[in-house]
C-alpha cells in the first residue's frame, strides 16, 4: 500500500508519500490536486492507496482504495 498525505508544515502545504515529503511550499488546493493525481496514477497501476488530507482546522479525512491484503 502506498500512502499519500497533504498536511500543513511551517505555514505551507506539503505533499508526502509514505511519510517522505514530495513537494512543499504549495497552496492547499494545489497540494490536494497533486496528491489526488498521484493516488489516481497509483490506483491505475493496481496499487492500494491511502489518501490522507488535512483540513484548514486540523481535521483529517482518509480514503483507502484497492486491495489491502499484501
Amino acid at each position: 500500500m502506498v500512502q499519500y498525505a497533504v498536511a500543513q508544515k511551517d505555514r505551507d502545504w506539503t505533499v508526502f508519500r509514505d511519510g517522505q515529503p514530495l513537494a512543499g511550499d504549495l497552496s492547499r488546493s494545489a497540494a490536494v490536486q497533486m496528491a489526488k493525481d498521484l493516488a489516481f496514477e497509483a490506483e491505475a497501476r493496481g496499487e492500494a492507496v491511502e489518501l490522507l488530507i488535512q483540513g484548514y482546522y486540523g481535521e483529517l479525512s482518509r480514503r483507502v482504495t484497492g486491495s489491502t491484503g499484501d
